[in-house]
């Protein structure tokens, strides 16, 4: 049970480190600093001014925008009232935007900075909502979310919450052509930390290090983001917050602020090792980079370990998982390469893990099937959507990922390629489906399919195959412009294939490592 003296929950954590570590600093953003004890009494406060709403337990609310300190005020403001944060993707399209919040039936919505034109756009859409407001001021026509909050009391709410109830709802790519929203309890995101973990059972990357300074450059709306931010509450560590990754900006606060702790996507990594200022910048207090959301070039890593001189660790996971479930360890990571560098890691503590058939049947070490894991971080469930929830986890609790790999005899886990057909594009998911959704729409396409082809820069990037209707006529960029329309631009073709046909089975299913065949030959495995 959770409580103030013993918190698991995120409400509890506020509290807790309020009262014990009033004065540190846990968040700043853009030079203001939310010290622990301001961060609970302004939560107190969006508690307050969400309930004089109606919001109360089980209820969503959703903020759309940047990453932002007050993100994780509000998000703790309605944790204190049993209520869920749903963090939109800003980057999808507004038909998107508008799907996601209908579907969460977020009661209120906050807006960052720059989005209040895409809120107006589709306000008369929105099935849910009942009222908009600024998250950092006042937004075009929406109210200043700050002034609002300060009208309220500080009084606890004192609501109580159990580590089984809803915290967050992360939406995922749908393999059907729409999202789904992943439902993460409070148990399910602080797992690894509680569960009396005393601290020699954890590893060097995992320890708090004496006045450790995070950055948290990944987006909220992913678990990376979110996550992470709230993996800080729980250390109480001091977090400095981007609103977007920048890598001028990602060297100017490694240096400034000694940054101690980061998460970065490969392709972060990349940008930021090929930066003009990359050679000036100090790097002597930088403990440990977290990478994960897609795979890493051995040469890539290598080159990191020489100009950062840091500890790696890679991690494995997803939203339904509540992030980490597999972690390479910095001493796994050797320059002259190895191979287990060309694993994901071993489970974390709690966590299983075994490769099963495709009848669900678990196979030996050595062999690649699909991975399946059971833990404490497997999310509740996907919202609204029961056949979608049975179909990914079973009676025994096993969360089938859709990933293919094999586990060696060391239990290293090995990822190989995906079984769900998704792409993942700079650290994006991207499933072929939602692409062929809307690109289909366009009146000169008959047929479409959708692959990931090798990036340098991203890893993966999305290639459209076209078959185009008799007698017209259609061009690369038109169908980019079209794409670009309807649907978020991480997920827009780079690239367009025109074919006669494509390729099938018997039963009609389009045959897609057919069309991958030419552009991964030669690769050790069929994701980049």
């Amino acid at each position: 049970m959770s409580s103030i003296d013993d918190p698991q929950t995120i409400g509890d954590i506020v509290r807790h480190q309020g009262r014990t570590l009033a004065n540190d600093i846990a968040f700043e953003f853009a030079g203001d600093e939310m010290s622990f004890a301001e961060l609970d009494r302004r939560s107190n406060r969006a508690a307050n001014a969400l309930a004089s709403l109606g919001v109360g337990k089980g209820d969503r609310i959703a903020y759309l925008g940047k990453n932002s300190h007050l993100y994780f005020e509000i998000l703790s403001g309605a944790a204190k009232l049993g209520a869920v944060m749903t963090p939109v993707n800003w980057r999808l399209a507004r038909p998107e935007v508008a799907y996601v919040l209908n579907d969460s039936q977020a009661k209120v919505l906050f807006v960052g900075p720059g989005f209040a034109e895409l809120v107006s756009d589709i306000e008369g859409s929105l099935e849910h909502v009942a009222r908009v407001f600024g998250a950092e001021g006042e937004e075009g026509p929406f109210p200043s979310y700050p002034e609002w909050r300060d009208t309220f009391s500080e009084d606890d709410p004192m609501v109580p919450c159990v580590v089984e109830d809803d915290a967050i709802q992360l939406y995922t790519s749908g393999t059907t052509g729409h999202p789904k929203g992943a439902i993460l309890t409070h148990g399910s995101i602080f797992s690894s930390r509680m569960n009396e973990v005393d601290d020699s059972e954890l590893k060097d990357w995992q320890r708090k290090i004496e006045g450790e300074v995070a950055l948290l450059a990944m987006p909220c709306f992913h678990i990376s983001g979110t996550g992470f931010g709230l993996g800080t509450m729980f250390n109480g560590t001091r977090a400095v917050v981007l609103p977007e990754y920048d890598p001028t900006q990602a060297l100017d606060l490694i240096e400034n602020y000694n940054i101690s702790k980061m998460f970065m996507v490969p392709a972060a990594i990349q940008i930021l090792l090929n930066h003009p200022r990359i050679g000036e910048v100090d790097f002597s207090n930088l403990k440990y980079i977290s990478y994960g959301a897609s795979p890493i070039p051995l040469e890539l890593m290598k080159q990191a370990m020489d100009v950062l001189g840091c500890g790696f660790v890679q991690m494995y996971g997803m939203t339904e998982t509540s992030g980490t479930i597999v972690a390479l360890d910095p001493e796994d990571h050797v320059p002259e390469g190895s191979p287990k560098m060309r694993s994901v890691g071993k489970p974390l503590r709690d966590v299983e893990i075994k490769i099963i058939d495709d009848d669900g049947e678990e196979v030996p070490a050595g062999t690649i099937g699909e991975i399946a894991t059971r833990s404490p971080k497997n999310m509740k469930g996907y919202w609204n959507r029961p056949e979608a929830t049975e179909e990914t986890i079973d009676a025994d609790g096993w969360l089938r990922t859709g990933d293919a790999g094999y586990l060696d005899e060391d239990g290293y886990l090995y990822i190989q390629d995906r079984v769900k057909d998704m792409i993942i594009s700079g650290g994006e998911n991207v499933y072929p489906a939602e692409v062929e959704n809307a690109l289909y729409a366009h009146p000169k396409v008959a047929d479409v399919a959708v692959i990931g082809i090798p990036s340098d820069k991203w890893g993966e990037e999305v290639k459209a195959c076209i078959v185009i209707k008799e007698g017209e006529e259609l061009s690369e960029a038109e169908v980019i412009a079209h794409a670009r329309e309807h649907i978020a631009g991480y997920k827009c073709p780079k690239s367009v294939d025109f074919i006669d046909a494509l390729p099938r089975n018997p039963s009609g299913k389009i045959l897609r490592k057919d069309l991958r065949a030419p552009y991964w030959e030669g690769k050790e495995k069929a994701v980049n």
